[in-house]
């Protein structure tokens, strides 16, 4: 059937309730579980392991934000409809620490998941009105209207071949 809807009733059938054997877990109720997303279909589907599933085998689960490829591996926060374990929702991903390496390669630092990781060759950062860099009481502002703002107790401006200022005009102090 294509729809969702039972002809029969006007109840939303769910498309997991016979996807795997119903296995109820013993004292689980309502809770959060932690699981871990192990395969993101191309059309979206995820599947998700947990402590407590059928012979150890991936389930099939909904969920309530989007998921990739990227995703795989990472900790989720699982909620089971109808206290279904066959029957899991990801209520959203858990944030994660992960080592990054700096574009040298010899370095690592520690941050959040979500942070720019470098390759080296370009990167790109987009905004909708304003990027700032800061550094102490140094920064760099590039806004939405094409202005680039460069500030310091202390601003060099080096060049081994020529060191060109153009503009329509072009105010020194």
């Amino acid at each position: 059937m294509s729809s969702l809807r039972d002809k029969r009733s006007s109840r939303i059938e769910d498309p997991l309730a016979s996807a795997t054997p119903a296995v109820r877990l013993a004292g689980r109720g309502q809770e959060v579980v932690i699981g871990t997303i192990t395969s993101v279909a191309a059309n979206g589907d995820v599947k998700v392991n947990f402590a407590g599933t059928a012979a150890g085998l991936p389930v099939a689960a909904l969920t309530t934000a989007v998921i990739g490829a990227d995703d795989i591996g990472r900790r989720a926060a699982l909620f089971f409809i109808e206290g279904d374990p066959a029957r899991p929702l990801v209520l959203g991903l858990i944030r994660e620490e992960t080592t990054v390496v700096t574009a040298a390669g010899s370095d690592t630092q520690r941050a959040e998941r979500g942070a720019a990781l470098l390759d080296g060759e370009r990167v790109v950062l987009t905004a909708q009105s304003e990027i700032e860099l800061k550094c102490g009481k140094a920064s760099i502002t590039l806004t939405r209207a094409g202005k680039i703002l460069i500030r310091g107790a202390y601003v060099l401006s080096r060049s081994s071949g020529a060191n060109r200022i153009q503009g329509g005009s072009v105010e020194i102090n």
